[in-house]
């Protein structure tokens, strides 16, 4: 019996495991959490982009090699587990052209990834989250650039 326990615990898409993982929560529920979602699961989205403000204000850890998180869909729902694999901390004028292809969001430069995601960080939703309502980023704000990979995709165990 204990055998089949930890392996049931061990197992990545048993409810018990996925429960005391942290959630990654790509954007807001929407349109744009669906976008990403999916470019994570086909594949095309292996980095994604935070502010080290958002983590402070959160009182989360910044993200370390090798955490895993459960990624959840608009609907509430757990769809795939992710593993960090790298993270770096820069000012957001030293986001790289190698980081902005990987988030999979289809800009091809760096300028117009800067601009939709300072729309999004300027965005009523995101100063609403933030309890700032002039929150704004510039060039010297402080970004999290996290690397990742698809564990699990968590619609293939159902």
């Amino acid at each position: 019996m204990g055998r089949y326990r930890d392996r049931v615990t061990n197992d990545p898409a048993s409810p018990a495991h996925l429960a005391s993982m942290p959630r990654a929560e790509f954007a807001f529920p929407g349109p744009l959490r669906d976008q990403l979602v999916a470019a994570i699961l086909n594949g095309s989205k292996t980095s994604t982009t935070g502010l080290v403000v958002d983590y402070e204000h959160e009182g989360d850890p910044l993200p370390e090699v090798g955490d895993r998180s459960v990624v959840i869909d608009s609907d509430n729902r757990p769809v795939a587990v992710i593993e960090v694999t790298g993270v770096r901390v820069v000012p957001l004028a030293q986001v790289d052209l190698a980081h902005v292809v990987d988030e999979g969001e289809g800009d091809t430069s760096v300028a117009e990834w800067r601009a939709n995601h300072e729309r999004f960080w300027h965005s009523e939703e995101m100063r609403a989250a933030l309890e700032d309502p002039v929150f704004t980023v510039d060039g010297t704000s402080l970004t999290v650039l996290e690397r990742f990979h698809l564990v699990t995709d968590l619609r293939l165990t159902d």
